[in-house]
């Protein structure tokens, strides 16, 4: 760009401050005066500003009152700043450098030129331009405004530093924090040779092996079924508990932009059927930023995408290719394209309803600042298709409807689930975002919130989505779900005492339960259901050590953890709705069995694969969806 053209681009004065920023006409009055814009459409759009913490631009373009192009150029004129394509003048990389590329996402800025005591820098955001231009380098000079769409600015942005953005999305939690470590030899190879101490000591002395062994699972069961008992009891109170006086009504709420990023990979069977779902949502259009989020060379998706016309409202993000692809690093590259305040994750199958959006804005709205995560619960649209099906509602019902808000009732660290989860930006930003080689990244960024003082709510909404009703499949997404676990554990179990001081007693104790007794009941599976060999008078490995009247004492106490089980799921799928699965409750005492198997996968695994993302398909089921 000529020099000369320079002097009407509207620099920002040095003189002037963020708390006085000088007047400007407003936009609608300079689409009305134009002919672009109806007044009637006008006061229309500025009645819903009124109520939302949006833009007025974001408004017209959701409702279709004006074009983009138009709109552009409205903004351009209000500005005075000269519109400028990036294609032909390229960024400065080593500005956007000094800035950081975060922050040019961030603040949508992007600097071009430095010529003498100035810098050109293009805004997709010119009415925040002169609040961040106070807070930039002095280095950079006289920053000058230039006007550019938010597309056009991510696409010149990734031009020159996508690699950059890629290698952060792989390293945004701290090393100490993540499970990263396990890159190394050392960590698998203790695993190793535990299992190799293991099978040493098996052949050695059978007997007192096995004797510890079968000491360990009964003391991780018990463990287990007494946490299992404090939070379905704490969660069955809180749900039936009588209402009260009306509590004082919360201040209005001006509603907030939310971002949902849906991660994709490989969905041709889902993607149509997947934004026709999120349509449904009844949150504000101009409030919402769906984002699918998808691989550069997923050509599958891409092409299942570009059949379906997107409203303004739905854009793609593709994340740049990498030798490490997991869902958490899709993720953390997303997160610094998000445009909201609230930042929430859907999976590829998920049908949420209609509402939901709304109830956990409130959630945030009523809750303090401390609670920096909402989770919703998740159901299934296909749990009649077989028994495997049942069995997955009944474990979902308890684990969403009782399990979770137990925990989270009883300020124990919360492992949230996968999807239906939204937090507060500038919490997540400043955790790190997610951990991007944990296979089971949400558990973890629990925990890590948890560490940091922060809370999780549970909302009363449901996603719906399509239960894993096929054996291997099954079996392939719970070993992923138990290898993270594995991996969260001995990540945040690195420093013991630092993980004690920062979750409390209580906290960390029921950590213990939930990570390292879930593994542990798993692994030994076989080693209690040894116990059936006394059920049908055959010899058991520990006959000839304790006397015949204590393994009726243990029979009793088996019987009395498989009831408990049982009184659980019912009370999970009657709090569900979902009473006519009741009566196969009781069928899960041969379901979990099958999760042994996936343990073993999961360990094999860890060390000879351990950020091995085994993929569940989607798109099987094909019973009829709930109704919107």
């Amino acid at each position: 760009m000529p020099a000369a053209q320079l002097k009407i681009v509207n620099p920002v004065a040095p003189a002037a401050k963020p708390g006085g920023l000088r007047q400007r006409r407003p936009l609608g009055d300079v689409l009305v005066e134009s002919g672009a814009l109806q007044p009637s459409d006008l006061a229309t759009a500025l009645a819903l500003q009124a109520r939302q913490n949006v833009r007025l631009g974001d408004i017209l373009l959701a409702h279709g009152m004006v074009d983009e192009e138009t709109l552009a150029a409205a903004i351009a004129r209000q500005y005075n700043a000269l519109p400028i394509d990036l294609n032909h003048m390229p960024p400065d990389a080593r500005l956007i450098d000094m800035l950081g590329a975060e922050f040019c996402l961030t603040s949508g800025i992007l600097p071009v030129r430095h010529f003498g005591g100035a810098t050109l820098i293009a805004s997709c955001r010119p009415d925040s331009f002169e609040a961040i231009a106070h807070g930039l380098p002095k280095a950079l000079g006289q920053p000058i405004l230039a006007f550019c769409s938010e597309k056009n600015l991510h696409a010149a942005l990734l031009a020159v530093r996508d690699r950059r953005l890629s290698a952060r999305a792989e390293t945004r939690v701290d090393a100490p924090l993540s499970c990263r470590n396990w890159y190394s030899p050392a960590p698998r190879n203790i695993l190793a040779g535990l299992i190799f101490a293991l099978a040493a000591a098996t052949l050695a002395a059978p007997q007192a092996t096995f004797l510890v062994l079968f000491g360990w699972a009964l003391l991780c069961l018990a463990a287990a079924t007494a946490l299992k008992s404090a939070a379905a009891w704490r969660a069955w109170k809180l749900a039936n508990a009588p209402s009260g006086p009306p509590a004082e009504r919360p201040p209005p709420i001006r509603l907030p932009v939310v971002s949902v990023m849906v991660p994709l990979f490989r969905e041709e069977a889902i993607a149509g059927r997947l934004i026709e779902r999120l349509s449904r949502l009844t949150y504000p259009r101009e409030l919402l930023d769906i984002c699918l989020v998808v691989e550069d060379d997923d050509a599958i998706t891409h092409a299942a995408i570009a059949r379906t016309q997107l409203p303004y409202w739905m854009r793609v993000i593709t994340v740049p290719g990498s030798g490490l692809r997991t869902k958490p690093r899709a993720l953390n590259y997303a997160l610094d394209f998000c445009r909201g305040t609230i930042v929430g994750v859907y999976d590829a199958e998920d049908a949420p309803e209609p509402d939901q959006i709304h109830h956990v804005v409130r959630c945030f709205h009523e809750s303090g600042p401390q609670v920096a995560c909402v989770q919703g619960a998740l159901d299934f649209y296909n749990s009649t298709r077989n028994w495997m099906a049942r069995c997955f509602t009944v474990e979902y019902a308890t684990w969403f409807r009782l399990m979770l808000p137990g925990i989270s009732s009883l300020g124990l660290a919360v492992p949230l689930g996968g999807t239906t989860l939204f937090f507060r930006r500038d919490i997540l930003k400043k955790l790190g975002g997610w951990d991007a080689h944990n296979v089971t990244e949400d558990a973890d960024l629990g925990i890590r919130l948890a560490r940091m003082g922060y809370c999780t709510r549970v909302v009363n909404s449901t996603t719906f989505e399509e239960a894993n009703c096929r054996l291997w499949p099954w079996i392939r997404q719970r070993s992923r779900w138990l290898k993270g676990y594995a991996m969260t554990w001995s990540t945040h179990m690195k420093t013991p005492l630092g993980l004690y001081r920062d979750l409390g007693p209580r906290a960390f104790w029921g950590f213990q339960v939930m990570f390292l007794g879930t593994l542990s009941q798993f692994v030994l599976l076989p080693v209690l259901l040894s116990c059936w060999l006394l059920a049908f008078g055959l010899p058991h490995p520990l006959g000839g050590l304790w006397p015949g009247w204590a393994f009726y004492v243990l029979g009793a106490a088996l019987l009395g953890t498989e009831i408990v089980t049982i009184l659980i799921g019912m009370m999970g799928v009657t709090l569900a709705g979902k009473h006519r699965l009741r009566k196969w409750v009781p069928s899960l005492h041969f379901y979990f069995p099958l999760a042994a198997l996936a343990t073993y996968k999961a360990i094999f695994e860890l060390i000879a694969k351990p950020f091995y993302w085994d993929k569940t398909l989607h798109g099987i089921a094909d019973e009829e969806e709930p109704a919107s």
